[in-house]
């Protein structure tokens, strides 16, 4: 019986271990997609105790609590943080096959050298040996991302941000990474919301034009991108509800946009139709940028409205969709293609159902212009644990060019989750180990080194351009 979570963690084969080891464990990190706060990065403050480190916004474990039974008062509630501590640790010792588990033990390990195993018996040793070091050393945003190897961290922002934070953190220069703005237009993008008409008089405001027309609201949108590109962004971040693909006239366009500022519903048709046309304005201006553009898909999310109303968005109520993605994504891109303004684009999908999708979507938009323009997005959400990082890599390797895959982002709220970097690399290369050791593959460590390092480090910066 192996030692939990010794040193050779995840990796079955000793082809596996020395790739971790000497080509992958110590290389930087490139977090290109996070929810990390700039400003909570910028202000520093020392955290108080561990359960704002670990609970504070970590909807991944607020969910495992809810399914074990946990009483939301211990949860997003008024309980101390104290309680709300041990109520997590009593639940999570149960946590067979989840993979809070491993990551909750990676945490305590690489940030606070706790060894224990938790449980409702151990939850008040660890909680006071973890304050202990969160007081000793002050434990702080800067203190954690400059211990954990961080090269490049890119937040998620509105247009509308003014990115002050980002200016003021490069100013201050108290974080060793780094740190870029995403741009992140949803709510421009979600003309059938009712946030949508709100939203483009903040733009207006924000921008100090008039946004009349749709041709107005795409002109203000490109001087964004614009204005983020001079503050260091690289790449943006796209939330969609499907693969939206509808072709809509200039004026049907303008009449869906005047519907949609004067309060009124529009049609299924009518908001694809202006989703096609928006992001095609969109993506071409990233195209001339040389920026990323990331399309995220398949999530169904705040199902349960009754604690949507009572705690919000992002709160643990989302899910897998299950909608067909791929004659619309295979037009969308298309019609990017055609005029030759389709950017390096990375596809998510929520739903493993379309991993092959999206594998074989690849290869249809690929160019000479950078190796693996189009990519497969690493495992996300829901996605982002053992079995499904590696169908995500087997899916992309049977169909696709593993070796030029950008590799792991924490998509995350918390300082603490770098350490999915390590895990995916775990992962990673005990895939690619497993097929040497079985003699699908030659044990040529000049090349095996070259695909494990490249993966976990040197495709993304080349590719984003960092």
């Amino acid at each position: 019986m192996k030692q939990f979570m010794d040193e050779d963690f995840m990796l079955r084969s000793d082809t596996a271990k020395r790739l971790y080891h000497d080509y992958s464990e110590k290389l930087p990190i490139i977090d290109y997609h996070c929810h990390l706060s700039p400003q909570m990065m910028l202000e520093d403050k020392p955290f108080e105790n561990i359960t704002q480190i670990f609970l504070g916004g970590d909807h991944y474990k607020w969910r495992y609590m809810r399914s074990c039974g946990v009483d939301e008062e211990y949860i997003t509630g008024s309980a101390s943080d104290r309680d709300k501590f041990k109520a997590f640790c009593s639940c999570l010792g149960y946590a067979i096959g989840n993979p809070l588990y491993h990551w909750t033990h990676l945490e305590l390990r690489r940030y606070f050298g706790i060894d224990e195993i938790v449980s409702e018996d151990t939850a008040d040793i660890i909680w006071e040996k973890a304050n202990k070091v969160i007081a000793e050393t002050k434990m702080s945003p800067s203190r954690l991302i400059n211990s954990s190897n961080v090269d490049v961290i890119c937040t998620t922002d509105d247009p509308a941000d003014n990115l002050e934070y980002h200016r003021a953190i490069k100013e201050k220069g108290h974080i060793s990474a780094s740190v870029y703005p995403a741009f992140r237009p949803d709510f421009a993008l979600n003309i059938e919301k009712d946030t949508f008409a709100p939203y483009v008089h903040k733009l207006e405001a924000v921008s100090g034009k008039e946004i009349n027309s749709f041709r107005a609201l795409a002109d203000v949108l490109v001087e964004r991108i614009r204005f983020f590109d001079e503050n260091g962004c690289k790449v943006s971040d796209h939330a969609l509800d499907g693969a939206p693909y509808c072709e809509l006239s200039s004026d049907e366009l303008e009449a869906a946009f005047e519907k949609a500022m004067r309060g009124e519903s529009v049609s299924s048709a009518e908001a694809d139709g202006y989703k096609t046309a928006l992001l095609a304005v969109m993506a071409e201006e990233y195209h001339k940028l040389g920026w990323v553009m990331q399309l995220h898909m398949g999530a169904l999310r705040n199902n349960n409205s009754r604690m949507f109303k009572k705690l919000g968005a992002d709160t643990g109520f989302d899910s897998i969709n299950d909608y067909a993605i791929a004659e619309n994504l295979s037009k969308l891109l298309d019609s990017m293609e055609k005029n030759d303004a389709l950017p390096k684009t990375i596809l998510y999908t929520l739903n493993p159902k379309d991993n092959y999708t999206l594998a074989t979507m690849l290869g249809n938009f690929q160019s000479s212009e950078i190796p693996g323009k189009i990519q497969f997005g690493s495992a996300w959400w829901f996605n982002d644990q053992r079995d499904g990082m590696t169908e995500q890599m087997k899916s992309l390797a049977n169909l696709g060019a593993l070796c030029k895959f950008v590799g792991m982002l924490t998509d995350s709220r918390s300082f603490l989750s770098y350490t999915r970097h390590e895990y995916f690399r775990r992962i990673m290369c005990n895939i690619i180990g497993s097929w040497v050791e079985n003699g699908e593959f030659p044990c040529d460590y000049t090349i095996l080194g070259k695909i494990v390092s490249d993966i976990s480090y040197y495709n993304a910066k080349n590719y984003f351009g960092f």
